[in-house]
């Protein structure tokens, strides 16, 4: 083995200060990614898109703390902050069982993929849990049941920033849905396509808005490179069911004009309720901004705690805990 890449142990023992220098140093950075990225299988990672940008290299980090004699905060805030990652590390204290303990350690594993600083005010939306949240000052204020992808249309991972509610909106449809189904409606039964507010235009399919539309009444303007939105839906009958998958791909949101009041209740204006019944009944389509965005987060956690602290276990919808 090389000398620069010695274990700590064995630089101790050999007594040079430099080797015990640069053996420290390895032994340090690898103990701060380990606690910034996590100690599972790096596979279980793939696919998941969101990134804490904000995080310093962890060498310049390293770096930092040592001139500034900060080593034990710079290791103490490597932490994820989240209420719900202390409450998984509470509980695996406890856990005996193998089993949960694997699942509390995977799922403070993805809270430590997470931003350390999520916003003041944020949507987290948990896949397997089937529901969204409205986050402020680091509390949750709102919740919502969602339905999710299908495991061969799975909702991805990743996050996006939202800018607005689009009301009444057009539905945009994805060439793998217009290939599945769409077309063959449009040659098979043109009257059927045109009932449902089917178009063609410019060679783009695309759905009228209405009572029929599969966006519903609202979608949030989310920008990413998914083309996955929280939307509304006219299929309600979803959300009484349990276990909550059906969409391809996209977050369907139950009461998703309440999601939308909320949103944009922060506006300068004081938007309400009244003003979001207005605009849908106006049938028109139209985008209001928010007056700043927001983050959304669309994670993949199968523990967390409920809302009397007790750790709940969700099913692993997607099979990302047999990674």
């Amino acid at each position: 083995m090389a000398r620069h890449a010695i274990p700590l142990r064995d630089a101790l023992a050999d007594g040079s200060p430099a080797l015990i220098d640069i053996a420290a140093r390895r032994a340090a950075l690898r103990l701060l990614e380990a606690r910034r990225s996590g100690c599972c299988n790096a596979a279980a990672r793939r696919d998941w898109d969101i990134v804490d940008d904000a995080l310093p290299a962890a060498d310049a980090a390293l770096d930092q703390a040592l001139m500034t004699n900060q080593i034990n905060r710079l290791f103490s805030e490597a932490d994820p902050l989240h209420p719900f990652y202390a409450a998984l590390r509470l509980a695996l204290r406890h856990e005996t069982d193998p089993v949960r303990r694997r699942q509390l350690m995977l799922n403070m594993d993805r809270w430590r993929w997470m931003p350390r600083d999520l916003g003041q005010r944020y949507i987290l939306v948990n896949a397997p849990a089937f529901e969204a949240a409205l986050w402020e000052n680091g509390r949750e204020v709102m919740r919502w049941r969602v339905v999710v992808g299908r495991v061969r249309s799975r909702t991805p991972i990743f996050s996006a920033q939202v800018t607005g509610v689009n009301f009444n909106p057009w539905w945009e449809i994805p060439a793998s849905i217009v290939a599945e189904s769409i077309a063959s409606l449009r040659r098979n039964n043109p009257a059927e396509f045109a009932r449902r507010g089917y178009v063609v235009q410019n060679g783009r399919y695309r759905q009228r808005p209405g009572p029929a539309n599969s966006l519903g009444r609202m979608k949030l303007v989310m920008p990413n490179g998914y083309a996955v939105f929280l939307h509304d839906t006219p299929a309600q009958s979803l959300f009484a069911q349990e276990v909550r998958v059906g969409s391809h791909g996209c977050v369907r949101v139950a009461d998703a004009l309440s999601l939308a009041t909320a949103l944009l209740s922060t506006r300068s204006d004081g938007w309400t309720r009244n003003d979001t019944d207005a605009v849908v009944a106006s049938g028109r389509t139209r985008t209001i901004m928010l007056d700043r965005p927001i983050p959304v987060y669309i994670a993949y956690f199968t523990a967390e705690p409920d809302g009397d602290g007790e750790i709940r276990y969700l099913p692993d919808i997607y099979g990302r805990d047999r990674i």
